[in-house]
């Protein structure tokens, strides 16, 4: 069985209530606009008139889920690829780590990642991000934003024990193909979940994952 830490996550359990986002931030003590998880939103459809009574407003096909994103901890990261310092590395445990030591804050890895996982810490003038709670596991707790949920939508362990346990689906909107970084990420879809690539809508919460 290869070792590779992932995280498993039930967009039909979750809520985007944000617990999981606060929890991360405080147990990083992140300042405002910089977050390693995010909550999406993502949401289509339309209203159209009623058929009997056009003044009023009707919905045609609308949806809405929720998405708990964070550093995937991709097989083939790009953010270790376009690290000019190489202080970008694969941990034998899976985790994709930054050195400090090593980080030039270029941002290259910013602006590489589909996730948005590496955020530029202006303060330190280096890159971080989620590092899966390393020292909360060492001492045997679970990750911040596992136990912060209050839908019981996120777990983490093995990628081979999460496929065998939830399946083997990595793909949903608004997350691109998974073939691009290979994401150590098992999902539950939301029953209106599209495919990544096959979405018809749009992230409707920007605004709010900058806080």
């Amino acid at each position: 069985m290869t070792e590779q830490l992932s995280f498993y996550f039930d967009s039909s359990a979750c809520t985007g209530c944000k617990a999981c986002m606060s929890a991360c931030k405080d147990k990083n003590d992140l300042p405002v606009g910089m977050n390693f998880r995010k909550v999406l939103e993502y949401g289509g459809g339309s209203w159209v008139p009623h058929a009997q009574y056009p003044e009023y407003m009707v919905p045609n096909n609308v949806y809405y889920y929720s998405i708990s994103s964070a550093c995937m901890h991709c097989d083939s990261a790009l953010c270790m690829e376009s690290c000019p310092a190489k202080a970008i590395v694969k941990r034998s445990d899976g985790l994709v780590d930054i050195d400090p030591d090593k980080c030039i804050g270029c941002r290259y890895c910013e602006w590489a990642c589909p996730y948005g996982g590496p955020q530029f810490d202006e303060t330190k003038g280096v890159m971080r991000k989620c590092d899966f709670c390393r020292d909360l596991l060492a001492a045997g707790q679970n990750p911040a934003c596992v136990d912060a949920c209050v839908m019981r939508a996120i777990d983490f362990g093995n990628k081979d024990e999460l496929v065998a346990k939830y399946g083997n689906v990595n793909s949903i909107e608004p997350w691109p193909d998974p073939d691009v970084t290979e994401p150590s990420i098992v999902i539950t879809p939301h029953r209106h979940a599209h495919r990544s690539g096959d979405g018809t809508g749009e992230i409707v919460s920007a605004a709010e994952v900058v806080q």
